[in-house]
């Protein structure tokens, strides 16, 4: 099994990295659950360590498994935390919302870059990492439209970045813009932070500065949310890249859907039976804990498929991209805020008068 090895390293770095965010978030930020994404810690870890050593041959084919089919796989387990019909209660706000976010940064964007100069795929990696769930997004559109690993990681670098900067800031903004309300500012949170991991950590520093759980809970649901759009935004990217890049030779849609999209589904289907399915005790308990299960597989899978990518990554192929898609990483992160904030204060007037 020539995959084995790269596929061992890389758990080992899942690991490491597990075990860094516990020392970082919990020892040393005092959290009683690390608000520090792993997953951002495991790519960090891969870039340093495959810019300092070189990676032997035996590795790479186990590294390259990862990237495609591990991060596929953990994309796919990913739908297991999403229940569809918790989305009513938010839904008539937070769907409007987030459709408005995406479409004004796929704009803005697809102005910038005509200014900038920067690679269409860097471009698109940047709007959905910004619109929909950062890094995952990121990773899950990666390979339908031909993206490479320098792309990738500087994609990522903005993710990671301007999702912190934000999960530190919002949380403190929101509450003093929005006045408290729980609703508004959990919906604020969850549209305008990038990560999954950066939206909980933010809510979770609003509920304890400001003792307000029901904005980690509007936050969260929201962000999931707006996760669920990955089924209809990497097959649109898809169609649109290869559009774009086949001189107008004809190709098949067939040929690039990435069909991994119909596992997630598959896997939220799955959890939506399964909670109407299992509902005495002893059963519900064990549907819970396969449920815990397949939510910590997900994050193993894509943490590993990040300590790949990182370690498969050129720092000078990153610096030979220049400033420019930083920018855009700026400029997307502020246009979600102030869409997300706009849209808000439109349909509290519409739905007030």
């Amino acid at each position: 099994m020539v995959i084995v090895p790269g596929i061992t390293l890389a758990f080992v770095l899942y690991s490491l990295s597990q075990g860094l965010n516990n020392i970082i978030g919990i020892e040393l930020l005092g959290y009683s659950k690390s608000p520090i994404s792993t997953a951002m810690i495991a790519i960090i870890v891969g870039i340093t360590l495959g810019n300092i050593f070189q990676i032997r041959k035996g590795f790479l084919l186990g590294i390259d498994f990862t990237q495609k089919y591990i991060l596929k796989l953990g994309i796919i387990c990913l739908g297991i935390q999403l229940k569809p019909f918790e989305f009513l209660k938010f839904g008539t706000i937070a769907i409007p919302l987030i459709i408005i976010c995406i479409i004004s940064v796929l704009i803005i964007v697809k102005l910038l870059i005509k200014k900038l100069k920067i690679s269409t795929r860097m471009a698109y990696l940047i709007s959905i990492g910004s619109t929909v769930c950062g890094t995952t997004a990121i990773m899950a559109t990666a390979p339908v439209i031909k993206a490479s690993k320098g792309e990738i990681a500087y994609a990522i670098a903005n993710m990671t970045v301007f999702g912190i900067i934000s999960m530190l800031i919002y949380p403190y903004f929101a509450n003093i813009y929005f006045d408290g309300d729980p609703l508004f500012v959990g919906l604020f949170l969850g549209t305008a932070i990038h990560e999954t991991s950066q939206v909980a950590a933010a809510g979770l520093i609003y509920d304890q500065q400001f003792n307000s759980p029901e904005t980690l809970n509007i936050a969260t649901v929201t962000k999931l949310i707006r996760n669920t759009f990955l089924v209809i935004m990497i097959p649109l990217f898809a169609i649109l890249y290869n559009r774009n890049t086949t001189n107008n030779k004809s190709y098949s849609i067939t040929s690039i859907f990435p069909y991994f999209v119909l596992g997630f589904i598959g896997m939220i289907i799955f959890r939506n039976i399964g909670d109407q399915f299992f509902l005495n005790e002893s059963s519900e308990q064990i549907w819970q804990s396969s449920i815990s299960n397949i939510k910590d597989s997900a994050k193993i899978f894509l943490s590993m498929a990040m300590a790949a990518v990182g370690l498969s990554t050129n720092l000078k192929d990153i610096k030979s991209m220049g400033y420019k898609p930083f920018i855009v990483g700026f400029i997307a992160m502020i246009t979600v805020g102030l869409v997300s904030i706009t849209t808000m204060q439109v349909f509290t007037k519409i739905f007030i008068s």
